[in-house]
């Protein structure tokens, strides 16, 4: 039986102007943010910081960047206003730029924090929108969006990691003099959000309207995109600093967390494509099963072949970001900015909120050992997929 809520789009054109001055703000803000990851072998020597003061960071940002998402998506469906999907990147770009020049590490932790919450405010009211603008090809035009997020934490990477390595740290408030340039273009591009009519609800009456009838499933996306989140911060986190042990230069760990990231936004669009015909539940069972292996690899293989096993794990670990904020928002249409908030704020906050924990383990048993287990967690999500309920897909 074809879905109620996606043949509603399917007498819709995409509007390719708007998609593309949301995918457009999701690059920037993401830019900014995906400076932090690799610049964290720096920050261990600048600061002399421990394995567990890593994930605090880590755990403090993405709690703050992803987990608040939901208050801001039940906001942003109440209120059309652009202050969240233009305030929230500016936020991002300057206070990232400023970790350069922090005095000690509860300061580098405050400027990071900051950013982060500017990341929280765009993503939930900007991945709310692309439904009304997708027409009928919401898997590939949510894809498409998230490509502008996965290719910035692609290059972002790359370029603050040829720029410190070059300028030093110190240097750093200078970079937010790009990022400047097309917000103020989206001043001008950057639509309003629509109302979603939930102005006469609260907070408990809107989450009753919008995921009441739907709630079991809700929830098992949920969970499938935390542990999936969970394993990719965990990865994203200790991976530079185990190879910055093992000799790599700053350019290059960037260059695997870039490789990571961009192979993500390939597969992304792929996924988004294909379940636009074929379903959402295989491309969760395949990239599932596949994700472990691809682990290993990236854990075992030396040389250059890091950079082939990054490419292959990001490739299929990230592939179902898009399907899961997508699925969301066609089980509760009515609360898309909400939907999209809890999958891919809530539950990737979630996952990164415990990458102190794999910080902890990491210090006690080492950083293979521990990265080893969490592996596994895509195979206890395959449980989920299965339930995954196949009517709605």
């Amino acid at each position: 039986m074809m879905n109620p809520v996606r043949n509603s789009f399917c007498s819709e054109k995409a509007d390719v102007k708007m998609i593309a001055a949301l995918t457009l703000i999701h690059f920037v803000g993401d830019f900014y943010t995906a400076f932090i990851n690799p610049l964290i072998p720096s920050f261990v020597s600048h600061f002399s910081l421990t394995l567990t003061q890593v994930g605090i960071i880590t755990g403090a940002s993405r709690f703050l960047a992803f987990v608040v998402q939901p208050p801001i998506g039940y906001m942003a469906d109440h209120y059309q206003t652009r202050f969240f999907i233009l305030g929230g990147p500016l936020m991002v770009i300057i206070f990232t730029s400023l970790v350069g020049i922090a005095p000690d590490f509860w300061t580098l932790l405050l400027f990071v924090c900051i950013g982060s919450v500017g990341s929280s405010m765009f993503h939930p009211t900007v991945a709310g929108m692309i439904s009304t603008y997708s027409g009928k090809n919401l898997g590939f035009s949510m894809s498409v969006f998230n490509m502008g997020g996965a290719m910035a934490f692609g290059l972002g990477p790359m370029f603050i990691s040829a720029y410190v390595s070059r300028y030093e740290l110190a240097a750093m408030p200078w970079v937010m003099l790009p990022g400047l340039i097309p917000m103020a273009v989206l001043y001008y591009l950057a639509p309003y959000p629509r109302s979603e009519g939930l102005k006469n609800f609260g907070l408990v009456g809107s989450i009753r309207e919008v995921f009441g009838t739907v709630w079991k499933p809700i929830v098992m996306i949920w969970v499938i995109m935390a542990l999936r989140a969970f394993v990719t911060q965990s990865l994203l986190t200790y991976l530079p600093v185990h190879y910055a042990r093992l000799g790599y230069s700053l350019v290059s760990i960037g260059g695997v967390i870039s490789a990571f990231t961009i192979a993500g936004a390939i597969s992304g669009l792929i996924a988004g494509h294909l379940s636009d015909r074929i379903g959402y539940k295989p491309i969760f069972y395949v990239t599932h099963i596949v994700t472990p292996f691809c682990v290993l690899l990236m854990l075992y293989l030396p040389g250059p072949w890091i950079y082939i096993s990054s490419f292959l794990t990001g490739f299929f670990a990230l592939a179902i970001l898009p399907l899961g904020v997508a699925l969301a928002q066609q089980l509760a249409p009515k609360g898309k900015s909400m939907a999209s908030s809890l999958m891919m704020g809530f539950a990737l906050g979630t996952g990164g909120v415990l990458t102190p924990i794999t910080g902890k383990l990491a210090d006690i048993f080492g950083i293979v050992p521990v990265l080893n287990w969490i592996a596994l967690a895509p195979v206890i999500a395959l449980v989920l997929v299965y339930y995954l309920p196949n009517d709605s897909l």
